[in-house]
């Protein structure tokens, strides 16, 4: 019979699926394409001293697309650098749901407690590379797909994760918002051969998530 799952035994297997990474790269370099109705270059360079140097440059007015991106790319950056305040979190719909291999979250204030947990976990964390593609799907609609590097540091050690991060948005409110890991589908029902499998990869991701929002205290902002 297997040992029951704890809060210890939910933060280790979170953190050694992480571990599994390639190991960090040294520098960073930032590009971001918009729609036509928009053009945005952004560039981001590491100095040998540790700091950022950031060179942006904008054309054109910024349509429906390209002012969403630009409106919620600074507070996502904000939610996975570890440093996001409550007003970060208003990007979300109250209805809005986060999803990557570890968690599914319901509502604002689980989505809340799944990313307060990254500064319990690791030392360092943060996206230091992306590439925006944004589409309007309907009016008032629009998906944004973020192929990006995430960097952390456990015990010391850099890790670097590729993701393929992908938001909708409704009426300027991200309403869904998912994190694949390594850019490849999450496991559910219509992603594996077997639908049993997919329905436990889920059930699991759900149970993960409301244990971390009680350890969390249901989403309290710090």
């Amino acid at each position: 019979m297997p040992a029951p799952l704890t809060a210890c035994s939910i933060t280790s297997a979170a953190a050694r699926a992480r571990l599994l990474l390639p190991p960090p790269s040294t520098a960073a370099a930032l590009s971001v394409v918009l729609p036509p109705s928009a053009s945005l270059s952004f560039s981001s360079t590491t100095t040998a001293t540790g700091g950022m140097e950031e060179k942006a440059a904008s054309s054109a007015a910024a349509g429906a697309g390209g002012a969403v991106s630009q409106r919620i790319m600074p507070h996502l950056l904000n939610i996975y650098g570890s440093c996001a305040t409550a007003r970060d979190f208003e990007i979300y719909a109250p209805h809005a749901t986060f999803e990557d291999p570890l968690m599914r979250a319901h509502g604002v204030k689980q989505i809340k407690s799944a990313f307060y947990t990254l500064p319990k976990v690791f030392g360092e964390s943060k996206i230091v590379e992306y590439t925006i593609t944004e589409n309007e799907t309907a009016p008032g609609k629009v998906e944004i797909l973020i192929d990006n590097k995430q960097h952390y540091k456990f015990l010391g050690k850099g890790i670097d994760l590729t993701s393929l991060i992908t938001l909708n948005v409704e009426d300027g409110k991200v309403v869904k918002h998912q994190d694949w890991w390594d850019k490849k589908p999450l496991r559910n029902r219509e992603t594996v051969s077997f639908p049993a499998v997919g329905r436990l990869a889920e059930v699991s991701r759900r149970g993960a998530m409301l244990l971390t929002h009680a350890l969390m205290g249901c989403g309290k902002d710090p």
